[in-house]
């Protein structure tokens, strides 16, 4: 495992798109929350709605990138046809699967937390200094927005590195993890029956995993903020687990 975890730390430093692929999503991340805060209007009694959700709001972008990364982690292999170099390195399957996967929770976990402690950061910085209601990690219900929106983003990762090892291809991985990602949360504000709508909500692994930003009238969310992220969790887990048996069962 060392040998391949090494192997695939050096094919990311080594390749350009990887690190811009990362920079851009701090980037677009830290600017699309701090945009969003711009606007906000605020009086000395507060700004008035869920602060710490919008100043998060550019990881609604900033997932996009790492969803890419990650599929190209392993789908530019299939490509290439590199991916055959890399199995008469690591014969085990299993093993060169669970690396890419470890590494991809390594690069996003770092990009993810730079660009969350940015996003705070700028949103500290534009709003005015409202003293106790001051945006802060101090605050238990902030910092398990921040915290849990980095985990959001390993698991958007992983789930699109199960994808790709699945699919192969670069563009079918990265089309069919970006319709899941932001179609499903568009039609279910289509559907008129509120009861479907909740339960699309709850579901998609977007809209169910973002509940973890949400730090005010939690009662109004379709579903809880760790049981979103755990539905996100799901997803991750069940597309892991398919590209992994699909990896294991075909031929390179």
């Amino acid at each position: 495992m060392r040998l391949a975890l090494h192997a695939e730390w050096t094919k990311i430093r080594t390749v350009a798109s990887p690190l811009w692929l990362l920079l851009g999503t701090v980037a677009a991340t830290v600017a699309l929350s701090a945009g969003a805060t711009s606007v906000v209007s605020c009086t000395s009694s507060g700004c008035g709605g869920d602060t710490t959700k919008l100043t998060l709001i550019g990881v609604d972008l900033g997932q996009a990138l790492v969803a890419i990364l990650a599929v190209l982690v392993i789908s530019s292999e299939y490509n290439s046809g590199m991916i055959r170099t890399s199995l008469t390195a690591v014969p085990r399957r299993t093993t060169l699967f669970a690396a890419k996967a470890i590494t991809v929770t390594g690069v996003v976990a770092v990009a993810g937390t730079v660009a969350v402690l940015g996003s705070v950061l700028a949103g500290r910085l534009i709003l005015p200094d409202l003293g106790d209601q001051a945006l802060s990690l101090d605050d238990g219900p902030t910092l398990r927005a921040a915290s849990g929106t980095v985990l959001y983003l390993i698991l958007i990762g992983l789930l699109s590195l199960g994808i790709a090892t699945a699919v192969r291809d670069s563009a079918t991985s990265i089309g069919g993890v970006l319709g899941l990602l932001y179609i499903v949360p568009i039609i279910s504000q289509t559907i008129s029956d509120p009861d479907w709508q909740h339960l699309l909500e709850k579901i998609a692994p977007m809209s169910a995993g973002l509940a973890i930003q949400t730090t005010t009238n939690l009662g109004s969310l379709p579903i809880s903020p760790w049981a979103g992220l755990g539905v996100t969790a799901g997803w991750a887990a069940a597309a892991l687990l398919a590209g992994g048996l699909l990896l294991r069962m075909r031929d390179s």
